[in-house]
């Protein structure tokens, strides 16, 4: 799980917004899984997406 999330980091940090988007769709599953196991709360794994996605949108559309 944390692999993914660090894979959308360094993604939205290199500025590419289609690899950053690509990368979160990538780890929105694995962050579901993880929560649907009890590795992490629902809520938790809510908020990360949100913010995540909100950084990806903010990007230039480069």
């Amino acid at each position: 799980m944390r692999t993914f999330v660090k894979k959308v980091e360094t993604a939205i940090a290199s500025g590419d917004k289609s690899s950053a988007a690509e990368a979160l769709r990538a780890a929105q599953p694995e962050l579901q899984r993880a929560s649907g196991k009890g590795v992490i709360h629902a809520n938790t794994v809510a908020r990360k997406l949100s913010r995540l996605s909100a950084r990806v949108k903010a990007l230039s559309g480069a």
